[in-house]
């Protein structure tokens, strides 16, 4: 079945042009919408599988329409769409909203959101990811791990255990150890102790500087 979709942006031109797009790609547009309340009614009566929203809307932003989903244990996946790029908004990627992405490059990258978010992963947009700021030592061996995997590795930062991480990702334990395993592996830590990632990040104390 088809990916079941609804849009909301204050600007016609977008909102139809993302319509159209996505509509091409055989996902399913269920409803639009041209301000937050708007949105947020449609996808609680809706139900889709996903919400892609402008943040900058009319009553309620994009953030704002998240945040009332994940306080009434609405299951639609968020993606948010900006003109610019919001330190705080990168924040609540894998939190309140599983995508997140700016206009300029929306076309480009949705279709890839939209498969990443599908398959119980985050996304962010390539150029958005410059804004995820890693020393220069190791920002090579960072570069190969996927927008879920530098996540959880926040929050390993942050001393927060898979239990945890879990519980904040919605995702279960299971996946988080196995990301972790895969961060193990692609940047090449010694995994022969059981809190190899925990000893890594110590080593390298500058490595997260948002």
């Amino acid at each position: 079945m088809p990916t079941t979709i609804i849009l909301a942006d204050d600007h016609p031109l977008i909102l139809n042009g993302t319509k159209a797009f996505l509509e091409k790609k055989w996902f399913e547009i269920l409803d639009t919408a041209t301000d937050g309340n708007t949105a947020y009614n449609k996808i609680l009566k809706h139900q889709p599988d996903v919400a892609i929203l402008d943040f900058d809307m009319p009553i309620l932003n994009g953030l704002e329409v998240a945040q009332g989903l994940k306080r009434n244990l609405i299951p639609t996946r968020v993606v948010l769409l900006t003109l610019h790029k919001q330190e705080a908004l990168l924040n609540e990627v894998g939190n309140t909203i599983h995508g997140y992405l700016t206009k300029d490059s929306a076309l480009e990258e949705l279709e890839d959101c939209l498969n990443h978010i599908t398959k119980n992963n985050t996304y962010i947009g390539k150029k958005l990811k410059n804004n995820i700021h890693f020393s220069s030592d190791t920002n090579t061996a960072i570069n190969v791990l996927t927008a879920t995997e530098l996540k959880i590795l926040k929050y390993l930062d942050k001393n927060l255990n898979s239990t945890q991480i879990a519980e904040a990702l919605f995702i279960s334990k299971r996946t988080v150890e196995k990301h972790r395993s895969n961060i193990i592996k692609k940047l090449k830590i010694d995994s022969s102790s059981h809190n190899a990632l925990f000893i890594w990040l110590k080593q390298h104390p500058n490595l997260f500087n948002t």
